[in-house]
This record gives C-alpha cells, sequence and structure tokens, in this order.
C-alpha cells in the first residue's frame, strides 16, 4: 500500500470511502454551537462516591473531566459545579489552548476546590532532556495561571526501563522538591502491566493515567499490576475506558459510555477515571452513571457482546512492530486513528502523527499490500492510508 500527498479534495474524496469523512473535516454549518441549555445538576452538586488516590491522600470523585477534546469553558464550568473536582490536561492538547481554558476558568476559583493534572511529552534519552522538560512545564503552570499544579505526569511512557533511569528519577524529585508539581507520575497507553510492576518497585511514582477498558486482552494481568502498584501506594487513574468511544468508523453507533464506566469503576483499586465529555448531552450520561454506578446484567452482556468485535481501540501489543518492513510506529499510528474516527478529533490525529516524525512517504515499500496481521484484526495498511492525508489538511479545516 502506498501513501502518497494529496490535496485537500483527495483528502475528501478518500475519507469518504474510509468511511467517516465528516469525522474529519470541519463542516461550518455542522460545527457551529446549537443552543444547549445547561442542565440542572450544572448549579447544585450531585452526590458521588470518593476514592483515595493512593499516597497522595487526595480524594477524589470517582467521575474526573478529560478536558482534552472540549473547548467549551461551560461545559467545564457544568462539571465544576456538579461536584466534579478533578481536571486532566496536557500541554500539547489544542496547541496549549486547553490549559489556557482551564486557567481563565480558575482564575478566580479557591485552589482547594479543585485538582489539575497535566502532562508533559519529553525527549528522553536525548541529552539536556530535563532542562526542556522544565521549561515546557513552566510554560504549562503560565497557561493555567498556577503556581503548581496537584498532579503532573511525564507524559506517554512506552518501555519500562526509563521508569528507573537515574536521570528519570532525579527530575521527578527535582519537580517535587520544586513545589511546582505536588505529585508526579506518568501515562501510558502501552498496555504494558509491567510498567506498572516497575513503578510500584521502584517507589518513585506517586501516580499513573493507565489505559484501561472491557477490550483489554491481557486485563487479568493488567489487573494483578494495578493490584500491586496500588498495594504500594501508587494512585491509579484509568482512560480510554470507552475504547474508542464508537463501534466502528461510521459513528453509527456510539459506545455505551454508562456501561463503559460502572466495568471500570468495578475494580476498586482505579481511584478515578476521566472520560473525555465535551457537551452537556455527554456530561449528562457520565452524570447518570456515577448516580447509579453499579454495573447491570444488561449492560454486562452489551459489554460482553462488543469484547470480540474489531471496533477501533489498539492493543498496543506492539506484536505488529516486527512485521512492518519500514519499522512504522504502528500503534501510535493506530491511536491517532482512533482520535480521528473515534473521538471526532482529527486535529489530536494530526498532532499525533507530526510527533511521530514519519517518513515522507509511509508505506512506500508495501505496494502488494500491508504485511502486517493484527492479532485484533486491524486491516492496518487502510487504517493508515485513512489517517495519513490529514497531514495535508490546514487545522482550520480539522475537527
Amino acid at each position: 500500500m502506498r501513501v502518497k500527498n494529496i490535496n485537500r479534495r483527495s483528502f475528501l474524496k478518500m475519507s469518504a470511502m474510509a468511511g467517516a469523512g465528516a469525522a474529519l473535516v470541519r463542516n461550518d454549518v455542522r460545527a457551529a454551537a446549537n443552543p444547549f441549555t445547561a442542565p440542572a445538576y450544572a448549579q447544585q452538586k450531585i452526590e458521588m462516591p470518593y476514592r483515595t488516590l493512593g499516597r497522595t491522600g487526595l480524594k477524589v470523585p470517582i467521575l474526573s473531566m478529560g478536558v482534552m477534546r472540549a473547548d467549551n469553558p461551560n461545559v467545564v464550568k457544568a462539571a465544576y459545579n456538579s461536584g466534579i473536582v478533578h481536571f486532566d490536561t496536557a500541554h500539547g492538547y489544542q496547541q496549549g489552548k486547553n490549559e489556557v481554558m482551564l486557567g481563565e476558568f480558575f482564575a478566580d476559583k479557591p485552589r482547594d476546590s479543585f485538582i489539575i493534572a497535566t502532562k508533559e511529552h519529553y525527549d528522553y534519552p536525548n541529552e539536556g532532556f530535563e532542562g526542556r522538560f522544565m521549561e515546557q512545564f513552566d510554560l504549562s503552570l503560565e497557561r493555567l495561571k498556577m503556581k503548581y499544579v496537584d498532579i503532573l505526569y511525564l507524559h506517554g511512557v512506552r518501555d519500562v526501563e526509563q521508569l528507573e533511569d537515574k536521570r528519570i528519577l532525579d527530575l521527578v524529585k527535582q519537580l517535587k522538591d520544586s513545589g511546582k508539581a505536588h505529585f508526579v507520575g506518568f501515562s501510558t497507553h502501552a498496555g504494558k502491566p509491567e510498567q506498572l510492576i516497575k513503578a510500584a518497585e521502584v517507589g518513585a511514582y506517586d501516580v499513573i493515567l493507565v489505559s484501561y477498558n472491557f477490550k483489554l486482552k491481557n486485563l487479568e494481568e493488567t489487573n494483578a499490576a494495578i493490584a500491586k502498584a496500588a498495594e504500594a501506594g501508587i494512585g491509579i487513574v484509568a482512560m480510554k475506558t470507552m475504547a474508542g468511544g464508537t463501534e466502528g468508523p461510521d459513528r453509527k453507533k456510539i459506545v455505551n459510555a454508562q456501561a463503559c464506566l460502572k466495568w471500570a469503576w468495578k475494580n476498586e483499586n482505579i481511584t478515578t477515571i476521566i472520560p473525555g465529555f465535551t457537551s452537556f448531552d455527554e456530561l449528562d450520561k457520565c452524570i447518570a452513571a456515577v448516580q447509579s454506578p453499579e454495573l447491570t446484567d444488561e449492560e454486562s452482556k452489551y459489554l460482553a457482546s462488543l469484547r470480540d468485535c474489531e471496533m477501533l481501540y489498539c492493543q498496543q501489543c506492539e506484536k505488529c512492530l516486527a512485521q512492518c518492513p519500514e519499522n512504522l510506529p504502528i500503534p501510535d499510528m493506530m491511536r491517532a486513528y482512533m482520535y480521528a474516527y473515534g473521538y471526532n478529533y482529527a486535529r489530536m490525529t494530526k498532532e499525533t502523527l507530526a510527533s511521530l516524525n514519519l517518513p515522507a512517504n509511509v508505506c512506500s515499500s508495501c505496494k502488494d499490500g500491508c504485511k502486517v496481521a493484527c492479532p485484533s484484526g486491524f486491516r492496518v495498511g487502510d487504517k493508515i492510508a485513512a489517517i495519513m492525508p490529514v497531514m495535508n489538511v490546514p487545522d482550520a479545516l480539522l475537527t
């Protein structure tokens, strides 16, 4: 399969053939804000179960907010007024605008009334990565208009070895000693239980943000690793609980968010979940789940029916890597696909792909078709073809 440079017209045609062109390219009529009436709970706190975030001692409702895609401060306001206190962002989300939005919203709020987590990518193991990390983090604080964040994550850790690297451990200590980050941890999409086990052994990390959903093929091992980390005092925050958000790229069947949340809450070692709601309607579904958090038999059967379906969630098992003649970072590319066709967030797809430093003509050597056989049944070549054209589309035209 060959992915060529494609102009905007060709991109639109190709995306439509892929099954979800409308999910990638912004239509100003469709994207115009519909009139919303804020739900009643937007002005009244909801009673939510609380759990303690490991040795941090932070008391957190089991429902938090992942702010990555949110660009409407009124949704943040509704979440905050409903009783949600933990808000998760990152330095790179919306090219920094996400942190700016949160900084402006929380500027006049009591600092002890909310918990802010942000994340920083870093160019480990390149020389001097520690200094660049600190500079980037200082910019995050400036955007947030805060002297400190409650939780700071090393963003997107993929391997195990760096978790015990002295340079990383020294950086973690420096961050805590500075007072700019009360607690430090790492986020991971890698699906590697050994990361949690290593973190428990090292003892330097306070919180881990981990992908966790009903689709995990290594669920038993993941649960055991989470339990070990929790026993060591590490707080566990779950993300990607919706397993891609839709049952397919056409977005005709949205995953039952309430069932997904309730399934994850069954694991008492999961302190809180950060679903990425962007509207009152999506928030409403999350609130409904937290008000009745017990998973029903019907919801269990629904999730069971999806367990062996392909859907959009990449297991990050990395079995594809050895199969690819061009050594492409396929797990990250599949995550980029999920952002576009599951989350309807093509801008994040473009940002993710741009960060991978991909060759100009990916897949050009596989003229007879993609060589990768994904254990989850992903047609990897087709998915790459569906997302690579986004690199040639101006940001203003992307969802």
